[in-house]
């Protein structure tokens, strides 16, 4: 069904092509404002020099990599920090990072040891002597590593090593005593560039889990001297700095001279001088400053500009030379409503299956989002963007307005007699999420007598409730933070939901419990091929839906736009984006039309 949609919205792709063509075309006599003139060539036809400015829909809510949960930040951080692996952004492959090279033991496959790289100092920072950076050793990684490990509010990422380390389990249960454990029995330091970690069993996710943002590797000092201050206060390896931060407004990023990376030709990176990040919620503002030039990419197109999925081109119609590049890449991300499934209404699942049942997604895709998105969410959680895990396998739900009475009568609201008004939580990102909402009420009203009150707030208020479990029904996506089907379902093991319910729940927002869900999550972790592992995802995954917890609205397809002098920074499913290679090209004149 995603294919042939796909073909059925490709016939228009030249005809909109053209129009996005020359809605961005004709401000071309204007003089772009982007200062990457006077750039220094490197080895390889590459040029220092420039600072890349883009614009984000929401403000971020926290830099401190312990306690990211949204991509916004996520974006920002990735900049700042480093783990001892990271994705490549042209493939998504996990590539070492801080890490030199790295062994497990053949036996058990349980024993990884990993040599660090030399040279690698952290960014100079107040928190160090005469403000000077020193160099990154095993010991950071252990600190590091313990605190993934210890409780604390602004810990959100224990979830990476739980279960998994050796010891980490005990070192988690006894940080919130008076008897606290000294370290974690599975972190060992070797020497000043070996670290060693033992896992309590093999486990296939490690590796990418070390790519992860809550692996990243920070300085004591750092921790020490700013605390919860960190969420705007960062000390990291990577290749730019923290410069400025204007809440709300915008955030930038400085080279970091001492970083320690080379490309694949011998220049040093990166090639930026830095990276300024405005924050503008409206997207046709976003558009005009993308237009003249005041902007080097924009995400997202607003839904009014672009009907349907527009093929990448570098060349106009009439074979005239054009000043910007569009890809096109369908993402690692699903759109969803999340029922809490604690709160009284929602602990039915019938009244979940009746709202999932009663929702037209095909017109919100094609009316209301103008076709920008990859699909309708009729299967899974899990968007089409993994080989060898077919989502058509997956029965979800369509518009059914039939089943959707006969589960709300079953719930026993016949025709939503005596059901109280339901609020649905959302940040706008522009006004493409408003839409859908409005839309979304509009059709719970007509189809079941549902009244939907909506409260659209920033991202860092939707988050704090989200986790808090304050809401009824959320809007929300689920991002990939690393490529496998596994992350979204993680977002479903009830054993991340703590049996306190004044406590934050995250990655498992909806407070879904399933044992049997649990189980089969449990043994694609630990099968022992990646075929069993996602035979058993799957399963997992079908009963999931008929939990229904959430309703899959859509799956997303990203639209990036960058600036014709904006090289080696390709799209990619995750949106990950790792400038430390980005660069520009001197400006071209455009080409006299034939």
């Amino acid at each position: 069904m995603l294919k042939v949609q796909m073909k059925r919205l490709g016939t228009h792709i030249l005809i909109w092509s053209t129009i996005l063509i020359c809605i961005l075309s004709c401000d071309s006599s204007k003089e772009s404002t982007s200062d990457n003139q006077g750039l220094i060539e490197a080895k390889g036809g590459r040029y220092y020099g420039g600072v890349f400015r883009l614009n984000e829909s929401e403000y971020i809510k926290n830099l401190f990599p312990l306690s990211i949960i949204d991509a916004y930040s996520y974006r920002v951080a990735s900049q700042i920090y480093e783990g001892l692996f990271k994705f490549t952004q042209d493939s998504l492959k996990v590539v070492p990072a801080l890490v030199e090279s790295y062994t497990v033991d053949d036996a058990t496959r349980t024993v990884y040891t990993f040599k660090l790289k030399k040279g690698v100092y952290f960014h100079d920072d107040d928190c160090f002597p005469g403000g000077k950076g020193r160099e990154m050793t095993a010991n950071d990684v252990k600190y590091c590593f313990t605190l993934v490990c210890t409780q604390d509010r602004n810990n959100q990422s224990f979830n990476l090593f739980d279960g998994i380390v050796k010891g980490a389990n005990e070192y988690f249960t006894a940080s919130a005593t008076n008897n606290p454990l000294k370290e974690v029995e599975g972190i060992k330091v070797i020497d000043d560039y070996t670290i060693r970690i033992t896992l309590v069993k093999p486990n296939s996710m490690f590796i990418s889990n070390l790519a992860r943002p809550g692996a990243f590797i920070f300085p004591k000092e750092a921790y020490e001297k700013y605390g919860a201050d960190m969420r705007i206060k960062c000390v990291g390896t990577g290749p730019f700095m923290l410069s400025s931060v204007d809440e709300d407004i915008s955030i930038i990023l400085k080279k970091n001279p001492k970083y320690h990376g080379y490309d694949k030709f011998g220049n040093k990176l990166p090639f930026l001088d830095g990276i300024r990040i405005t924050f503008m919620k409206d997207k046709k503002v976003e558009l005009m400053e993308f237009r003249k030039g005041n902007l080097d990419m924009m995400y997202r197109l607003p839904t009014d500009h672009i009907i349907e999925i527009l093929h990448e081109t570098e060349t106009s119609p009439s074979g005239g030379y054009l000043q910007y590049e569009l890809q096109r890449e369908p993402e690692m991300s699903t759109q969803l409503l999340t029922f809490n499934t604690t709160d009284p209404i929602f602990k039915d699942v019938n009244i979940r299956k009746a709202i999932s049942y009663a929702i037209d997604k095909e017109k919100i895709l094609d009316y209301v989002l103008n076709g920008e998105g990859y699909g309708t969410g009729k299967y899974g959680v899990t968007p089409p963007s993994f080989k060898n895990y077919d989502i058509t396998n997956i029965r979800g739900y369509d518009f059914n307005l039939d089943s959707a009475k006969f589960y709300l009568k079953k719930a026993g609201y016949p025709n939503g007699q005596g059901l109280k008004r339901i609020t649905l939580d959302l940040n706008a990102e522009g006004e493409r999420y408003t839409n859908v909402a409005v839309e979304l009420q509009k059709q719970l009203k007509d189809h079941l007598n549902i009244e939907l009150d909506l409260n659209i707030s920033p991202l860092s208020q939707i988050a704090e409730k989200s986790t808090s479990g304050n809401f009824s029904i959320l809007r929300h996506a689920w991002i990939a933070d690393y490529p496998h089907p596994e992350n979204f379902l993680w977002a479903f093991y009830g054993k991340t939901v703590p049996t306190d319910p004044s406590q934050k729940s995250y990655p498992n927002l909806s407070r879904y419990k399933n044992d049997k869900f649990d189980k089969l999550y449990e043994a694609a972790l630990n099968a022992t091929s990646e075929e069993e592992a996602l035979a058993k995802f799957m399963e997992a995954e079908k009963l999931l839906m008929l939990d229904a917890p959430v309703v899959v609205l859509w799956y997303d397809e990203g639209y990036r736009l960058l600036q014709s002098q904006v090289k080696n920074f390709p799209s990619n499913p995750m949106q990950y984006r790792d400038f430390s290679e980005v660069y520009f090209t001197p400006r071209k004149e455009n080409k006299p039309e034939n």
